[in-house]
Parts: C-alpha cells; sequence; structure tokens
C-alpha cells in the first residue's frame, strides 16, 4: 500500500511541474513579436538587436525561466513539448549571445556569430548558460538533445544562428500545441525563399544547411521530392521524372549578422 501511495504521490509530483511550467511560451513570443521584423512576403526576418540589448529584461527573465526547468521535470512532457522548449532554448540563447556582445558588432569588431569564439572554441561551443541543470552550449543543444533525441529534419528550418543565410527567426515562439504547423511552416518557407533554394536552368540550388545536415534527410532529394511545389517555379519543374533528374548545388551561405541594416 505505501508503494502505491508513493508512486500515486510521485505521479501527482511530476504533473504539478509539468504544470509550472509555461508551456505556451508566452513570453519569448511577446519578446520576439516586438523586436523581430519578416519581411519580403514573409520569407525573411531580421532582428532589432540594439533595441533588444537597451530592454533585455524580458528575454534574461524567459531565459531564467528555461534554465529553472529540472530534468525530471523535462521529462514528465509530452514529446512535442520537450523539442518546442529546446528550440525556443537554441533561438532563445542565441539573441542572448548576440546582445551579449552587441558593442562588438557595432563598433566593427565582429561581422557575424562566428567572430564570437575563441581561439579554441567556436561561439556554439561556448558554455554560457544553464539548461537542464548543467551549464550548455548551444552546440549540446542542437546535436546531443535535438538532433540526438529527435528524428525531425524540419528542425534545421527552424534553429536559427543569427546570420542572413538563417530560415527566418519567427516572430512567435514554438509551442507543443502547434509544434507541428508551426515546422511545415518554417520548411516550406525556407524553401519558397528564393535567395537561399530554388530550381533554375541549371538544377536545384539549396542552402549550405541541406549539406551540412544531408544525413539527417535520409535521401535528400527523395525527401525535398514533397516539397517540390516550395522549390519549383513552374509546373513543369513539379514533374516528378523531372525533379528526380535534375542536378543539386549548394549556394554560398552568408553569414552576416541577420539585424536590421543587413535586411
Amino acid at each position: 500500500m505505501r508503494a502505491i501511495l508513493f508512486i500515486l504521490g510521485l505521479v501527482f509530483q511530476m504533473a504539478a511541474a509539468a504544470q509550472s511550467f509555461d508551456q505556451s511560451h508566452a513570453a519569448f513570443s511577446d519578446v520576439l513579436s516586438d523586436y523581430v521584423a519578416v519581411y519580403d512576403d514573409g520569407l525573411k526576418s531580421a532582428v532589432s538587436y540594439r533595441e533588444l540589448s537597451e530592454n533585455r529584461l524580458p528575454l534574461d527573465n524567459y531565459l531564467a525561466s528555461l534554465s529553472a526547468v529540472e530534468p525530471r521535470q523535462y521529462e514528465s512532457w509530452t514529446h512535442e513539448q520537450k523539442l518546442a522548449f529546446l528550440i525556443n532554448a537554441y533561438n532563445g540563447f542565441t539573441l542572448q549571445l548576440i546582445i551579449d556582445n552587441i558593442d562588438k558588432f557595432e563598433s566593427g569588431e565582429a561581422d557575424s556569430i562566428r567572430d564570437l569564439g575563441g581561439l579554441f572554441a567556436s561561439p556554439w561551443e561556448k558554455s554560457f548558460f544553464t539548461l537542464l541543470g548543467e551549464k550548455r552550449t548551444l552546440d549540446w543543444v542542437e546535436h546531443e538533445k535535438i538532433r540526438g533525441d529527435f528524428d525531425e529534419p524540419r528542425i534545421h528550418a527552424s534553429l536559427v544562428c543569427a546570420a542572413v543565410n538563417c530560415p527566418k527567426l519567427r516572430a512567435e515562439a514554438f509551442t507543443g500545441e502547434s509544434l507541428e504547423t508551426q515546422l511545415e511552416d518554417q520548411m516550406v518557407t525556407f524553401l519558397n525563399d528564393r535567395d537561399k533554394n530554388g530550381i533554375d536552368d541549371k538544377g536545384i540550388y539549396l542552402s549550405k544547411i541541406f549539406d551540412w545536415y544531408r544525413e539527417d534527410f535520409d535521401g535528400l532529394k527523395d525527401y525535398l521530392r514533397s516539397y517540390r511545389g516550395a522549390l519549383s517555379y513552374g509546373s513543369s519543374s513539379s514533374d516528378n521524372m523531372n525533379f528526380q533528374s535534375l542536378d543539386i548545388r549548394f549556394v554560398d551561405y552568408n553569414w552576416k549578422l541577420n539585424n536590421l541594416e543587413n535586411r
């Protein structure tokens, strides 16, 4: 009987812990809606980093709420809630990294996020925030947790590394409830952005993201075939046989900061 009561108590504790975190990520949505500018018919976005740095308390408070989540609490969530949490964490702490170094960008000392690394570590290898009980890096969030625990290639159209050629940063947070719709919208939007992906007279041209993470797509051309409408300029390019015969090339990546000035 005691064992049953103990188990029931543990279940109730986990349920209470799961409910204590705001799964709507409303605080992050407020930050994004205030400082992310969406343009080019909704295909791109840019961030007002200077304004965000001058009014950073809401972002800092939101990130603190992520850092306060304990591993046992995280494990009690649904698959969708976990992934939304991790995507928001990656994007949110990337914003923090940029505004922590905003003076370097404005002085010309830094031109892209890559300039924020050190002699022995890239910016993605720097342990500058706490998540799930330990000091973490952006690489840990992306590679060990997201790519390690989730078979979801659309995350590559959703994680934003503060560069012009990244997928657009949504002006809203990801949520477990809306995750499927948001992930699909991110991939379709990314493939519709003709500066990054498309079909021309030479074949299919793609963002380097598809090259860097090719293994995640389990047959890149087969994966893209379901998105051929987003990639193609006309119905003739959407034909299965034509699409399958097209060559793929990867375009240069623009690492400049995705701020308002670089739109």
